[in-house]
């Protein structure tokens, strides 16, 4: 631990721009002008060395502002709140001749986005996020800027496009011409694999799937890609992954802090399961949406162009089925939609066979839409794939969709009464590999602009989304501290039961426990928010 070493010292210190009896002067940004609670005071640890340098303990305590009627503000760390006197420089963007038709410049300072908005009249405020956006002031000199943008995890709809708006931000709104590709994922830090990024490099690659930079799983080395950063005078770093990403950004995060490292690391969540907690969605999730129909479709003809008929399609999900579950309800040809977050049960009364049975007695033919998380407790042999991961630390799942069309096909070759006809279909790896739809562009540009403007303010260790239909800067420690999933007694889940009239395969005690235990998480969190902002057009 850091405060074990012979020269380093304990004392406990609040941000600077909290304690208005600090030494250091309030910046446009950072007014003095709040409280904090005394239990969420960070813990700082100072390294006496000659230098002067100072460290952090590698787990800092969250960032605290509270005001009047229960307003919390969860802030996002800074530069200043370990580097001291650090100089600000007017905005470009005041004489950017883009933005001269734009009223208002800049962000106010006090801005904030709520991360509940359903209220009722004596709520307390409660918790908000640092409102995304240009500052009036920023805190690097465009021509001092080097800045590196990397691709980690699985491909996801909208990769290229937030690359290219990184790229082009930074190039045209800031004047930053110094941008790195990192190839390969977090390997490609310490590999020395980099690509130069301009706006002419990347003009293109929107309309293509995948990365351009490669991706990868794991090779996360704090240690050498802090020193990679170092060695190259990187001070920007934009990391684009899912939570385990977002997890590896933290520490990145946190070790260039420990150095005394004016280095802005920012995150943009990326997963196509769209389990990421807080934000509104994650990019490339209505591209997914979308072109699942083709597969439902594809299912849906073969199924009813024969006696029978079953088609089976398996989508992405692997502890979420939000896929599944919005993908059902914009196709309204599925007969039943399995997802992780709610069991079910083949054989006996209201089980899936019996079901199936009576769906092809009635309609002639059905569709299964099935996420590949969903089922894994009752295949068998998973019980040994369930204690192997792979490189990103994510379970090994069996592939649900091939034993739920093996069982069906058993099941009915044995009753010897109905000879059925089922067509399994998998799109899994077509659906995350194709370029993002206009909704995604649109969306991957906002979050791309919001970051960079973020990073150029001096934010660091955080990652940006939208809450509320409002862009936010939200600490990284909020976006992995759990997943995202569907509440299956929410009024989403009875939408789509509802369109589907599918059994939802539940005891009814158990439904009632649930009810009472995700209602009061619900409530809390603001889970399946999605209901809430589907229709809602992103704003800076």
């Amino acid at each position: 631990m850091a405060n074990s070493a012979s020269s380093i010292s304990t004392t406990t210190q609040r941000f600077r721009c909290f304690d208005p009896t600090n030494s250091y002067a309030a910046t446009p940004d950072h007014p003095r002008r709040f409280s904090t609670t005394s239990n969420s005071t960070p813990r700082y640890y100072y390294n006496n060395n000659s230098k002067g340098t100072m460290g952090i303990s590698a787990n800092s305590e969250p960032k605290i502002i509270t005001g009047d009627t229960g307003y919390v503000l969860e802030d996002v760390p800074h530069l200043s709140d370990y580097i001291p006197h650090l100089p600000t420089y007017p905005n470009p963007l005041q004489d950017n001749p883009s933005y001269s038709v734009v009223k208002q410049y800049f962000v106010n300072v006090d801005d904030s986005v709520a991360q509940t908005i359903v209220v009722q009249k004596d709520s307390p405020r409660g918790t908000h996020f640092r409102r995304a956006g240009p500052r009036q002031k920023v805190y690097f000199e465009p021509d001092d800027v080097r800045a590196c943008i990397v691709t980690c995890g699985g491909l996801c709809p909208g990769l290229n496009t937030v690359i290219r708006e990184i790229v082009c931000g930074l190039y045209h709104m800031y004047g930053v011409h110094r941008i790195l590709g990192i190839e390969g994922g977090y390997r490609g830090f310490y590999a020395r694999n980099t690509i130069p990024l301009t706006p002419k490099v990347v003009n293109d690659i929107h309309k293509r799937g995948g990365t351009i930079l490669g991706t990868s799983r794991g090779g996360h080395d704090t240690s050498k890609i802090v020193d990679s950063i170092q060695d190259r005078g990187i001070n920007q770093v934009y990391i684009l992954g899912g939570d385990g990403t977002q997890k590896g950004a933290s520490v990145i995060f946190e070790e260039c802090r420990r150095r005394g490292l004016k280095v802005a690391v920012a995150g943009i969540p990326k997963t196509i399961d769209n389990d990421i907690p807080v934000i509104d969605k994650s990019f490339g999730f209505d591209t997914a949406v979308e072109e699942a129909q083709r597969a439902i479709n594809a299912a849906h003809v073969e199924a009813e162009s024969i006696e029978n008929g079953i088609g089976v399609v398996k989508l992405m999900g692997r502890y979420s089925g939000f896929i599944a579950m919005y993908a059902t309800l914009a196709s309204r040809d599925v007969d039943c939609c399995l997802i992780p977050e709610s069991p079910f049960y083949l054989e006996g009364a209201g089980g899936l066979f019996e079901y199936i049975e009576k769906r092809l007695k009635e309609n002639g033919h059905m569709v299964i839409v099935i996420a590949e998380g969903a089922g894994q407790e009752l295949l068998a042999e998973s019980m040994l794939a369930m204690n192997h991961q792979d490189a990103s630390g994510n379970k090994l799942l069996q592939d649900s969709g091939l034993w739920l069309s093996q069982k069906i096909k058993d099941h009915f070759s044995k009753l010897n009464k109905m000879s059925i006809n089922l067509k399994y279909i998998d799109p899994t790896y077509m659906i995350r590999a194709i370029p993002s739809n206009a909704s995604d562009n649109v969306y991957c540009t906002l979050l791309a602009h919001s970051v960079v403007h973020g990073a150029m303010a001096g934010y660091t260790g955080f990652t940006v989304g939208s809450v509320n239909g409002r862009h936010a800067y939200i600490p990284f420690h909020r976006v992995t501290e759990r997943q995202n999933k569907v509440v299956i007694t929410d009024r989403m889940w009875a939408r789509l039961l509802s369109s589907t009239n599918q059994p939802s395969f539940l005891d009814p005690k158990e439904v009632a426990k649930n009810k009472g235990e995700e209602t009061e998480i619900h409530l809390a969190n603001g889970e399946n928010h999605l209901e809430e902002t589907a229709s809602a057009t992103p704003k800076e």
